[in-house]
């Protein structure tokens, strides 16, 4: 995750970099339509997956809270930062060699580019992280494909293609097996409640019923088992219950107890 930031980071100091070239001697660096686009491109997508890969990496490596950050209207919050962005985008095409309108949308296409990887990812949970950092892998691969197309270089569009479609391939697949819904983590949780109402509660929006066990009862019915399944979690990693897992597993195999692992989805 940190090492994505770092590539949304470069795209976005290439884009500017070389905006800024054309500005500074117009007649060596042409501006045509495709550099243009490479240019927006590689800022916007650049700065969410700059802000998004850190915030990613803070939530896993326990610097935030994992828990979703849910502030009323967070989607009409992402909405309007995407506008935002759409807008400015737009500014900057229509007139790429006007100085001051360009670096204005630019500025504008980077500040709200990363507000708004910082409050999608922040907007998610950490059990879902694993999934965003497959989304942002993918971003950082159209990022450096943007670039290629921006310095018109084959090499940097078809190594960012690959990388963009192999994360969005992979990012549908991880999806399907932990059943969440693409459109909603690639937009920050969108369409999932951003407050609680009273009375509601985390068990309450799902059907069926959960069996509630304390130590004492799992500690029996390992001991009564004569095969035992460990699927390993998110909740294990946070934890870092490895080692505790290490013991447990040594001292039922010790008494016969057969011991395999699932693999979590």
């Amino acid at each position: 995750a940190a090492f994505h930031s770092l590539v949304g980071l470069a795209a976005v100091g290439t884009a500017v970099g070389d905006y800024a070239a054309f500005l500074s001697e117009p007649g060596v660096h042409a501006m045509d339509g495709v550099r243009s686009a490479g240019i927006l491109l590689a800022t916007f997508i650049g700065g969410v997956t700059a802000t998004g890969s850190l915030v990613a990496f803070a939530k896993l490596n326990g610097n935030l809270s994992s828990a979703s950050l849910q502030l009323p209207g967070r989607d009409q919050l992402n909405l309007g930062m995407g506008l935002g962005s759409l807008g400015a985008g737009a500014a900057f095409l229509s007139d790429p060699a006007n100085g001051a309108v360009g670096v204005t949308a630019l500025a504008a296409t980077t500040g709200l580019s990363g507000a708004l990887g910082t409050h999608m990812t922040a907007s998610i949970g950490g059990a879902d992280m694993p999934v965003v950092i497959t989304v942002l892998n993918s971003y950082s691969g159209w990022a450096l494909c943007a670039e290629g197309f921006m310095l018109d270089n084959p090499l940097l569009t078809v190594v960012g293609a690959l990388i963009g479609s192999s994360g969005a391939i992979l990012t549908h697949i991880m999806c399907e097996a932990m059943n969440r819904d693409v459109l909603s983590v690639i937009l920050g949780g969108f369409g999932t409640r951003s407050t609680a109402k009273k009375g509601d509660t985390d068990m309450s929006i799902y059907e069926g019923e959960h069996t509630e066990m304390n130590v004492d009862q799992v500690a029996s019915l390992l001991k009564e088992s004569s095969s035992v399944i460990i699927v390993p979690g998110y909740g294990l990693a946070v934890a870092k219950a490895q080692y505790a897992i290490a013991d447990m597993i040594k001292n039922l195999t010790d008494r016969g107890i057969k011991v395999r692992f699932g693999i979590h989805p």
